[in-house]
């Protein structure tokens, strides 16, 4: 059976047309063809913060909760403004470089900020 007739909630084949919907017998899903197409296509794959705004490189961030910066004792505070940051591909998530006033040079995880 194609994954275009399966039950995006619950995986089931047992699913079954009915004109433009498919419905799922097992946990009641419905969802169109149309639709399932829709969510086969690649999403965005651009840097978001933790609210999903797509964010850009010069962009202003406010940091959400404090964060220890490692290898000092310094913490960067829950509402900090960081300006003009850069994006980048990191494999360990961080993937937003930037100067913090009183700090310097750091990388943080976009999943830790919110657009300004």
């Amino acid at each position: 059976m194609t994954d275009a007739t399966r039950c995006p909630a619950c995986q089931s084949e047992h699913a079954y047309q009915d004109r433009d919907l498919w419905i799922c017998p097992e946990c009641g899903h419905e969802w169109s063809a149309a639709s399932s197409a829709a969510a086969e296509a690649p999403a965005d794959t651009g840097v978001r913060d933790a609210h999903g705004n797509v964010l850009n490189d010069g962009d202003s961030v406010i940091v959400m909760k404090d964060l220890k910066v490692k290898g000092s004792s310094s913490v960067v505070k829950g509402g900090t403004k960081v300006r003009n940051i850069r994006l980048q591909d990191a494999s360990d998530g961080h993937n937003i470089a930037c100067k913090i006033d009183g700090i310097g040079a750091m990388n943080l995880k976009s999943e830790f900020v919110k657009k300004a």
